[in-house]
């Protein structure tokens, strides 16, 4: 899974490791076919006690690890149709399974967590190059712009007293 072009170099940044990790659970999951909270209960277990496999994360970036795991399995079906409206010319099938994981915790955080799109695409962007293809930084980020202006376009949903 890993391309291990800055072998010893870990995330800067709580938000950006927690981010890591959260892509990392996720891709286990997928491609063990495990259960995405089993997958993450022992990857926090082997950071916890010393396994260098993971970056260290304190409190504060296991916490948001855990919203963008848990969110992103709250709402995967409307992540991913909202990613199959904005990818052109590929379909899930085609795609490597690191680009469309990335998308997927990135179209998350973009639309469920109020976070500035600029941060959020960055990281999913290091992450895909870090563990992706070739291609796969330039891959996400056009997605990812895509997708966010197309948020920042769309009208706005009604609030519950406009309703």
């Amino acid at each position: 899974m890993t391309r291990r072009r800055e072998k010893a170099v870990q995330p800067v940044g709580t938000r950006r490791a927690a981010r890591e990790f959260a892509f990392r659970t996720l891709f286990e999951a997928d491609r063990g076919d495990l259960p995405l909270e089993t997958v993450f209960l022992r990857a926090e277990g082997q950071m916890l006690d010393g396994d260098d496999t993971f970056p260290r994360l304190n409190e504060e970036a296991l916490i948001f690890a855990r919203e963008l795991v848990d969110g992103l399995q709250t709402h995967r079906a409307a992540i991913d149709e909202t990613l199959h409206r904005t990818i052109r010319g590929w379909s899930f099938g085609q795609m490597a399974q690191t680009d469309l994981n990335v998308l997927r915790l990135a179209a998350f955080e973009m639309g469920y967590t109020g976070e500035p799109h600029p941060p959020v695409i960055e990281s999913a962007v290091r992450i895909a190059r870090k563990f992706g293809g070739d291609d796969s930084g330039k891959f996400v980020n056009g997605v990812l712009a895509g997708l966010s202006r197309s948020m920042q376009t769309a009208p706005a949903a009604p609030t519950p007293e406009q309703e």
